[in-house]
């Protein structure tokens, strides 16, 4: 069952049963006087859920009127061809260079293969084209006045070459998607999700830059739910960043095949994890939200891509 909370005035989180497991994927609900917005609704697979707790909330899913996608991956927006046939009058707000991904997701579907292989049904669903006449393009620098909020639009590379995050100036609330990282509640601990085939170590760096100056008094993490300790945990995502990158780079350097970076990254990173409390159904929870071959692949790929001269 999914479970529904309201954050603040005009505010709902849902939290998406995904793989069995709750607090792995979250949506957002923005609710004004004549609009309702979703944020990031999340993969095919959850799509049942996430309409039981609209109604559960008291929101007809017709009357729906945007969608915002803070970045076109599969657990983000791969539900959204889908979702339109419920509420088919929905503008689908997404960053201009991940638009075209979503009217035609075919190497969407493609790439994401390469990553999840037989197991794509299984977590992600059909994945269904969005029409043309529901898609409205975002940049970094809009301004979005929608459900009564003032939403600035900033994009935030790294995780993502078409990642943007949406900035409520007048609440100090800051909706993140997954330039914040992974955070699951309870744990004092955040993982960076580095999928390939674009993730970026030094355009994230400055995305955390920017997120700081924003100074938000909120984070909501698609990956999961709000982090309030705003600055620390920016600078706590950067440090992994950074510290997970340089164990798959000397892996890399010693010759390592892809199988054994991977277990490298696992023996030297899950004891902190473990230190922090978690137990195996968080081990699991935070292997479902980025797991350990995706975030070695994406490491691996972004040093031969960018810094080849490392090798």
């Amino acid at each position: 069952m999914a479970t529904v909370s309201k954050y603040s005035p005009g505010l709902w989180h849902i939290s998406l049963p995904f793989q069995g497991e709750s607090e792995v994927i979250g949506t957002y609900i923005l609710a004004g006087q004549d609009e309702v917005a979703l944020i990031d609704p999340g993969p095919e697979t959850t799509i049942e859920a996430l309409l039981a707790s609209l109604k559960e909330a008291d929101f007809n899913p017709q009357a729906i009127t945007h969608i915002l996608v803070t970045h076109i991956h599969l657990d983000h927006s791969g539900g959204v061809g889908t979702l339109l046939h419920h509420m088919p009058d929905a503008k689908v707000l997404v960053y201009s260079k991940g638009a075209p991904h979503l009217q035609d997701p075919a190497k969407l579907i493609t790439s994401a293969s390469r990553v999840y292989k037989e197991r794509m049904q299984e977590l992600w669903g059909k994945v269904e084209a969005v029409p043309a006449e529901n898609i409205q393009t975002i940049d970094g620098g809009d301004i979005l006045n929608i459900a009564g909020r003032r939403l600035e639009v900033h994009y935030t590379p790294g995780h993502a070459s078409h990642h943007v995050v949406f900035y409520d100036v007048h609440t100090g609330e800051l909706f993140a998607g997954d330039a914040a990282g992974v955070h699951l509640p309870g744990i004092d601990y955040v993982r960076p999700p580095t999928p390939p085939p674009d993730v970026d170590i030094e355009a994230w760096s400055a995305t955390i830059d920017l997120l700081k100056k924003l100074r938000p008094d909120v984070l909501y993490l698609a990956h999961f739910g709000p982090v309030r300790d705003t600055i620390p945990h920016l600078e706590r995502l950067r440090a992994q960043l950074f510290a997970w990158g340089d164990i798959v780079l000397e892996a890399m350097q010693a010759g390592k095949s892809e199988d054994e970076i991977i277990q490298i990254l696992m023996d030297k990173t899950m004891p902190e994890l473990k230190r922090k409390g978690a137990n195996d159904e968080v081990m699991k929870r935070y292997d479902l939200a980025t797991n350990y071959p995706m975030t070695a692949q994406g490491y691996i790929r972004y040093w031969r891509k960018k810094h080849p001269e490392r090798f």
